[in-house]
């Protein structure tokens, strides 16, 4: 496998790597993938998001909006790629990996150990009275809970349940440190907990249980 170890992250994947429980043996991790520009691209779309939750346009502004949105889309349909080549999920040099799904993020350390990381939940993720939704909440421990049984195990891993306990409102626009970690685990199964911290308030607590996959298990 070629490998580009510029500033430690580039990793180059073999094209015929072959998957393992819908991720590659092998993924391209690069921060080259998109362009240059590319983070420029992901916060507008991530503003977009934000804007649009908030948004109540009518009559011939609806119209224009409409019809600027649809040809955007026609642009965008325009150049898909398929998971495996797509920015998304694969730019480590962009919070949640440049994954606008996700409620963003950036690591702040990361290792067999567990995850810390500081997540901000956006105005599109608005549950309500200016607190985040609770479904996303789930997301971002999804995401970092798999994070921490990937390298407790040094592997692939799905998740087999996720239980989310809600302490507190988790207000949206503020950076929360979440952690997550291996509580035990017991042969394939890794038992994950993890928190979320507004300061000293526990906003939200994580009990969960990822899966090491077998080669070629989906």
């Amino acid at each position: 496998m070629a490998s580009d170890t510029r500033d430690g992250w580039d990793i180059r994947s073999e094209e015929e790597s072959p998957h393992e429980g819908g991720f590659r043996a092998r993924i391209e991790v690069t921060t080259d993938r998109g362009g240059p520009r590319y983070a420029e691209l992901n916060e507008q779309i991530r503003r977009l998001m934000d804007l649009a939750r908030y948004a109540s346009p009518e009559g011939a502004e609806t119209d224009e909006l409409l019809e600027q949105i649809t040809a955007l889309n026609e642009r965008l349909e325009k150049v898909q790629v398929d998971e495996w080549h797509t920015p998304a999920g694969t730019r480590v040099d962009l919070p949640a990996r440049g994954n606008i799904t996700l409620p963003p993020y950036v690591i702040s350390s990361a290792s067999a150990d567990g995850v810390v990381a500081e997540v901000t939940f956006r105005p599109f993720h608005l549950g309500g009275n200016n607190a985040a939704h609770g479904g996303q909440v789930g997301v971002a421990f999804d995401d970092l809970g798999g994070m921490a049984s990937a390298l407790a195990i040094n592997g692939v891993t799905r998740t087999a349940y996720l239980t989310v306990q809600y302490r507190s409102l988790t207000p949206l626009s503020t950076p929360l440190t979440c952690r997550t970690w291996v509580d035990k685990r017991e042969g394939r199964k890794a038992f994950v907990k993890g928190t979320l911290h507004d300061g000293d308030r526990l906003c939200a607590e994580l009990d969960s249980l990822f899966i090491e996959l077998k080669p070629g298990q989906p």
